[in-house]
């Protein structure tokens, strides 16, 4: 009976195979196990109880442990050096612990290095983290004299195997930043002999005392060879991950957590007592909104992501808390005590990591399973593999969780999140219920400064800037100088955060789709307007993803002529310092091109953002007060995909009327009607960008303005479509054509001299072709008629087209279309002296009716 209920380490099963032992206190055993990883600097890992990464362990012991020792610096310091240290912790590992040690010491501030840089938010130090995998740390405070003052500097990581970490921090920050006093806080501390001398040495060099605070400290055997057997035992069981749960997936409930407005996610760029008190206040509620979808589970993990650990862990705290009087052994583990209750039931708490380790369902070995997905954020340094360890049950069904809660940032909500394989998919297969939430990424203030980065919150641009948005709107207009901000990928679209600021709000939550007979129909009886509602999203089949995929390699060269010819006669003749501004959707991805020729041409980092326009109701007026409170109107330069007859044209001038100081000429990659100035060509040809909606869009719909949705102040709308990252041709569209920039550097430069000394005034002769149209075709609706390649692609997309005139001869340029009007029924015209290669044409007739022999609707 003593046998069967003896306690098995953790560590068992590697010291048995590997050789490798703990010595030390018998404490040790408590808080670390072994496990074995892909890494040829150290073969075996130690897996700490107590940090929340591996291990699931309750909120309050991972909290309470960083707490403890937090009170314990801050015995040591003094209340008066207390109050004057900061607090730094170690990315990945260390983030949560170093936050709490802050919260042990109660007045600290807090800081964590970071994998993740921020465009615009200058770094202010880094170091080397020799045994790692990932081995860059960058700090990137918001504060710049957050590490500034002559208070003593508390350094946090999980364990210390060599110090050597620490060395290179002190080393890089004591040059910039000099005090006298630091302390370094562990879990455990793990150095050899040699390595606390060696540390030693360096203070006293350095003429600075260090101190170490640390809850057990011992040292680890490695037998010779370590490193070459380590390799060999994870080779051997490698394959042995976990297959899935052969049960059916699990939907994924997002839980709205009404985070506290301007409120960190986290240390990345520092946290205050202020943002402590901030978060304390408000975590019951956001608990209390977990809590209503947790459905009486019995065991609950709250799942943290990489760096994101501190305030998930507070979360799941919190939970356990609110569930204290329902839930089994809620509260039964205390600070200090690592076991879990004795029949497992209550809120449990880890966090995805970096980390490869081997996974072996066994007893005596601390990481019995393990999820892989692939990074949801887009980091820095490329793709990559990420994991989840010990969340799926493996082969005892006790372990298993009734329930996950998966806490990320809004920079880690991105498609791959929710992609077949993604970390949603993966933990589906493993629980009952699975719940997401997303915390607000952070901008820092001092991401203001950088053009190609995300503007500061309005609340923080200070005095100049509302005298300079004074300055240059009508007092009528300002309502507000709180401002929404812009969206940003990969939170809202698939682009990169820095290729496009959205000036729009997300109603990816709200159904807005409508079947395109009923739109079309409601449209014409005037029952609706068109950015009412959305048409459903056309869904490619093979065989046209295919065409356009053959499209864009024929004509990349063709588009990254234009882009280079728009681009260089902005430049030339609009301003020397142009702020792109697209007209949403169509206009987003030639914006993106602009800014990547001028920067590939010119070095330059030119701001871009993408706001919505509606024919008949005007530009979003919000989106223009937004720009002129952060950029020089007159820099503005206005950016559309093409021209069919000029509409939009027409509209923006109409709408600028009341904004003075912005140019209303639009620039275009293409004018076939001959509507603008300043463009690329005015060739009317195949742009493979008209050929998808979203998916070549950066997965955003057209845009929405509906009055209930869209207030006096807020942004008009629009969807991030998650769910078809699968089909997402964006980036691929872009790079196809960027590759092409140096090949038509010599022919850009020919075009821009021969726009320069042409008579490009616009003569509407497109404008003119259309009125001649709808009155030869009984139409009588310019608005029905849409010239162009561009303009009828989206009509047998998003519209319910009569049918197609074509130019009589006209070649591969109107394959995707030919295969579209096949698709739909629509004739297809050849016609002589026709200024476009074609014009699509909507019946004004439409009722939804009246059917044809195939069943689809006609016109009557």
């Amino acid at each position: 009976m003593e046998e069967t209920e003896r306690v098995v380490w953790t560590g068992e099963w590697v010291a048995e195979r590997l050789g490798v032992s703990l010595s030390g206190g018998d404490e040790l055993p408590k808080l670390l196990g072994l496990a074995l990883r892909r890494n040829p600097k150290r073969a075996h890992l130690l897996v700490s109880n107590v940090l929340g990464k591996h291990v699931p362990q309750r909120p309050g012991v991972v909290h309470g442990a960083g707490v403890g020792l937090g009170r314990r610096v801050r015995e040591l310091l003094g209340d008066e050096a207390a109050a004057r240290s900061v607090v730094l912790g170690y990315a990945e590992t260390a983030t949560g612990l170093g936050h709490s040690v802050a919260d042990g010491l109660a007045l600290a501030p807090y800081l964590h290095s970071t994998r993740r840089p921020v465009a615009g938010v200058p770094q202010v130090g880094g170091f080397e983290e020799e045994h790692s995998h990932a081995t860059s740390h960058l700090l990137l405070p918001e504060d710049r004299d957050l590490l500034a003052g002559d208070g003593p500097l508390v350094l946090v990581d999980d364990e210390f195997s060599t110090g050597r970490t620490v060395l290179n921090t002190i080393k890089a920050l004591h040059t910039q930043f000099p005090r006298e006093r630091y302390v370094v806080v562990a879990l455990v501390d793990m150095r050899s002999d040699a390595d606390r001398t060696h540390l030693e040495e360096f203070a006293a060099e350095l003429g600075a005392r260090v101190d170490l605070v640390a809850l057990a400290a011992g040292g680890v055997r490695l037998p010779a060879h370590v490193l070459e057997r380590g390799r060999e035992l994870v080779a051997a069981h490698e394959s042995r991950t976990v297959a899935s749960a052969n049960a059916p997936a699990t939907d994924v409930v997002r839980v709205a957590l009404d985070w506290p407005a301007g409120l960190p996610d986290g240390g990345r760029h520092g946290f205050t007592p202020a943002h402590r008190e901030r978060l304390e206040a408000g975590l019951p509620a956001m608990a209390a909104r977990i809590a209503e979808h947790v459905d009486g589970a019995r065991r609950i993990l709250v799942l943290g992501n990489e760096e994101l650990m501190y305030t998930p862990l507070r979360l799941a705290e919190a939970l356990d808390n609110q569930l204290a009087d329902t839930t089994a052994g809620a509260g039964a583990a205390q600070a200090g005590e690592p076991g879990p209750p004795a029949d497992g039931a209550g809120v449990y708490f880890s966090t995805t990591t970096r980390s490869p380790v081997l996974a072996v369902d066994d007893p005596g070995y601390a990481i019995r399973t393990r999820l892989a997905f692939p990074a949801h954020d887009r980091p820095a340094d490329g793709p990559g593999e990420r994991y989840a360890y010990n969340v799926a049950a493996g082969a005892d069904p006790a372990r298993r969780f009734d329930a996950v809660v998966a806490v990320v940032d809004s920079y880690g909500d991105l498609p791959e999140l929710h992609a077949a394989g993604g970390l949603l998919d993966r933990l589906a297969e493993h629980t009952d219920r699975l719940l997401l939430a997303v915390i607000p990424a952070y901008v820092p203030r001092s991401g203001a400064s950088s053009e190609a980065s995300p503007p500061a919150p309005s609340e923080h641009r200070g005095r100049a800037a509302d005298e300079t948005a004074s300055s240059h709107t009508p007092q009528r207009q300002v309502r507000s100088m709180h401002l929404p901000e812009p969206l940003r990928g990969p939170a809202f679209s698939s682009y990169a955060p820095e290729e496009v600021g959205w000036l729009l709000q997300d109603l990816s939550d709200v159904t807005l789709e409508a079947p395109t007979e009923e739109r079309e129909e409601a449209i014409q009886r005037g029952g609706a307007h068109y950015a009412e509602s959305l048409p459903v999203e056309y869904q490619p089949s093979d065989q046209y993803q295919a065409l356009f995929h053959s499209a864009l390699q024929t004509s990349a060269s063709r588009i990254a002529r234009a882009v280079g010819a728009v681009t260089e006669t902005v430049l030339a003749e609009r301003t020397k310092n142009p702020v792109l501004v697209s007209l949403a959707r169509a206009g987003t991805p030639v914006g993106v091109l602009m800014r990547r020729w001028a920067r590939h041409a010119h070095g330059l980092e030119l701001p871009h953002y993408a706001v919505s326009i509606v024919r008949g109701r005007g530009i979003d007026t919000t989106a223009l007060r937004w720009l002129a409170a952060h950029h020089d109107p007159a820099d503005v330069v206005f950016v559309d995909g093409w021209t069919g007859k000029g509409a939009i044209t027409r509209e923006l001038a109409e709408a600028l009327a009341d904004f003075p100081g912005f140019d209303p000429r639009i620039a275009v990659l293409a004018d076939p009607g001959s509507c603008v100035e300043t463009y690329g060509t005015r060739d009317d040809f195949l742009i493979p960008s008209a050929c998808l909606n979203s998916t070549v869009s950066g997965l955003i719909s057209r845009t929405v303005l509906r009055d209930d949705l869209v207030g006096p102040d807020d942004f008009h709308g629009a969807k991030f479509y998650r769910e078809l990252v699968g089909s997402d041709v964006s980036r691929a569209f872009l790079d196809a054509v960027g590759a092409r920039f140096a090949d038509v550097s010599e022919a850009v430069a020919a075009d821009v001299k021969e726009l320069a000394a042409a008579d490009r005034t616009p003569t509407w002769e497109g404008w003119a072709a259309v009125e001649r149209i709808s009155g030869e075709y009984g139409i009588h609706d310019v608005n029905l008629v849409k010239p162009g390649v561009g303009e009828t692609t989206r009509v047998l997309l998003r519209r319910v087209p009569w049918k197609v005139l074509a130019q009589r001869g006209a070649g591969a340029d109107l394959d995707h279309v030919r295969l579209l009007a096949e698709q739909r029924g629509v004739p297809v015209e050849e016609v002589d002296e026709l200024p476009y290669t074609c014009v699509g044409l909507i019946h004004p007739r439409f009722t939804r009716g009246a059917t044809g022999a195939d069943g689809k609707a006609v016109a009557s």
